[in-house]
């Protein structure tokens, strides 16, 4: 069985589409960066991550490693996707590498981090 849908509308608002249109065409830039950092803070691993780095604002591997009880390798392997992505960066110290948030993806990380902060409060 094949369903169809329909629209019931008698006439199409013309300026509401093509207004609605051009608010996404100008949004796309927005929309882009917003699917790319839902994508890689869609994973429980690396937001926890990107909240322990915006906790301690930077942190080694191993630290991390140690915090979430994980390998090393399955470690780098989540930070090296964020680092590809834009969201953290990272500096050398002798032999270690600390890696850090991008201070220009903060902002809408901090709103993500308040509302699991409140999540936490009303469960």
């Amino acid at each position: 069985m094949k369903l169809e849908i329909t629209c019931t509308r008698a006439e199409a608002n013309h300026t509401q589409l093509l207004n609605c249109q051009a608010t996404i065409e100008n949004l796309d830039n927005g929309f882009q960066q917003m699917t790319k950092l839902l994508s890689i803070a869609g994973n429980d691993v690396r937001l926890k991550i990107l909240f322990l780095l915006n906790m301690e604002n930077e942190l080694c591997p191993c630290d991390i490693a140690d915090i979430l009880e994980m390998s090393m390798p399955a470690i780098s392997q989540h930070l090296r996707k964020m680092k590809d992505a834009g969201f953290i960066t990272s500096r050398r110290e002798g032999q270690t590498l600390y890696y850090s948030l991008v201070k220009s993806e903060t902002q809408i990380l901090n709103n993500i981090f308040t509302s699991i902060k409140s999540l936490k409060k009303s469960a």
